[in-house]
């Protein structure tokens, strides 16, 4: 647990009592912080019975004396509208900041000599993987690395502050809203498309949320930057330009005079006076596509930044198993693969995935994201189905009409088992079933972990008859 000094006797209100925020109660009560805490969901103020911080309605809080807000990140802050809990805590005075400010603090509170490093990770897309990634390397390599935030444990959870600790952060734009001073050593960006614009109001509100990451850098720490969009290429030459740390551009789509970069899932580096090709990844199999390059550059380019050699961070890149729900093999039954990538929420992500594979058999929808898949419609070609679920079938079908032939499923069991029998019955030598749904997962299940999980559950359950898929 990550203790937080100077909040001794203070009184805090934690709103949401989730994963995030049942650890910011337990961090803040531990660290002597008077607690206030609610939830709109009974079964998550249940949790806090018989605890120091159980639930009590905001109306009953001291506003007058609380002195900070901490906010659960799945609270909307500005966009759509502010949630009344943020404009009471506005009329009151009471700063708002979430679970990774209360540790920047205690980050910042250490003595300079038991200072750990902070490598922070965010995007659009590839952010887990990649955290989990950067992780790993260092790890192999002997470093003392912990990994959380939105991945894992929440922040607080993690092990306490300790020099020589190397704390890999993945962080999303809610958080990144909440936390005012964090300092990363490293800093990654990996890309920018459009998602949670209404939570940010516009792509200009997302893409300012992002860069918090590298707000309180300073001369000599690293910022790592995609180049591959629009977007974060326009960060990157803004942030060269202002010089406060040092920018390392990362692409998987061409050379770079300066930086690191993929071709053919060979990874090169151009750094100061030091080039080189780093080593070759085409083997691993948690890394495959395009997509994976550029976290894999990401990765390489953060561990280098952290004192890693490059040929030693890309050996270590080896073992790499990857994360559930990432253009996973759950099962493969006959010549029939398929692919869990539940956590493909937007188009964006799901064109990595179609990208990746040929002779497809695509499962998608769910709800919506603002879009569409329209924009997928060039990478049909690898595409023989698409077997559409949830609210969005009937409109992306309507975005992919012409493009595939497309089928009406309304549920996962019906797609999986359509998909299957059509890929088996295929004669094809290789055929794909691929989850990669475009769409949040809110409709029909949870979450992208429950959705994965079903998809998995329903793909080992599949027969197999005379080497076919049934």
């Amino acid at each position: 647990m990550i203790f937080i000094p100077g909040i001794e006797k203070r009184k805090i209100g934690v709103y949401g009592l989730g994963l995030t925020g049942l650890s910011t109660c337990e961090a803040l009560v531990a660290s002597g912080a008077e607690v206030y805490a609610w939830d709109e969901k009974a079964e998550a103020r249940d949790k806090t019975q018989n605890t120091r911080y159980a639930a009590e309605h905001p109306k009953q809080w001291p506003w007058n004396e609380l002195r900070s807000l901490a906010l659960s990140p799945g609270v909307p802050l500005t966009h759509p509208a502010p949630h009344p809990v943020v404009r009471k805590a506005h009329q009151a005075g009471v700063e708002i900041i979430g679970d990774i400010e209360f540790f920047a603090r205690a980050v910042e509170a250490a003595p300079k000599k038991e200072r750990p490093r902070v490598v922070a990770i965010t995007g659009s897309n590839g952010k887990s993987t990649t955290t989990a990634l950067i992780g790993h390397v260092l790890k192999e390599c002997g470093k003392d690395a912990v990994v959380g935030g939105n991945i894992g444990k929440p922040i607080l959870s993690l092990p306490p502050i300790e020099y020589g600790r190397v704390y890999v952060l993945e962080l999303s734009s809610f958080q990144l809203d909440l936390a005012k001073t964090l300092r990363a050593d490293t800093a990654v960006l990996l890309n920018l498309s459009p998602d949670h614009i209404d939570r940010h109001g516009d792509m200009a509100g997302y893409a300012a949320a992002k860069k918090r990451i590298f707000m309180n850098q300073r001369m000599g720490d690293a910022a790592v930057i995609g180049v591959d969009d629009a977007w974060s290429q326009g960060l990157c030459v803004r942030l060269m330009a202002e010089g406060a740390q040092q920018v390392t551009p990362i692409s998987a789509e061409g050379a770079l005079g300066k930086g690191v970069f993929a071709l053919n899932a060979k990874l090169f580096y151009s750094l100061g006076d030091k080039s080189g090709e780093a080593g070759d990844i085409s083997h691993i199999a948690a890394l495959r596509g395009q997509h994976n390059w550029q976290n894999a550059a990401a990765a390489l380019a953060a561990a280098i930044a952290e004192g890693v050699a490059p040929n030693v961070a890309v050996k270590a890149m080896d073992r790499f198993a990857g994360l559930p729900h990432r253009m996973e093999l759950v099962a493969r039954k006959g010549v029939v693969s398929f692919i869990n990538d539940s956590k493909a929420t937007n188009a964006d992500s799901a064109g990595r995935a179609l990208n990746s594979f040929d002779d497809i058999y695509w499962i998608v929808g769910g709800k919506a994201k603002e879009g569409g898949i329209a924009s997928l419609r060039p990478l049909m070609k690898n595409v023989r189905g698409v077997y559409l679920v949830g609210e969005a079938a009937r409109e992306f079908e309507g975005q992919l009409a012409g493009a595939a032939p497309c089928f009406q499923c309304g549920d996962l069991p019906t797609a999986v088992s359509r998909a299957a029998r059509d890929a088996a019955m295929s004669g094809l030598a290789a055929p794909v079933v691929l989850l990669s749904p475009a769409c949040a997962s809110y409709d029909q299940f949870r979450n992208f972990e429950e959705r994965g999980d079903v998809f998995r559950k329903l793909a080992n359950q599949i027969e197999t008859v005379d080497g076919a898929a049934a």
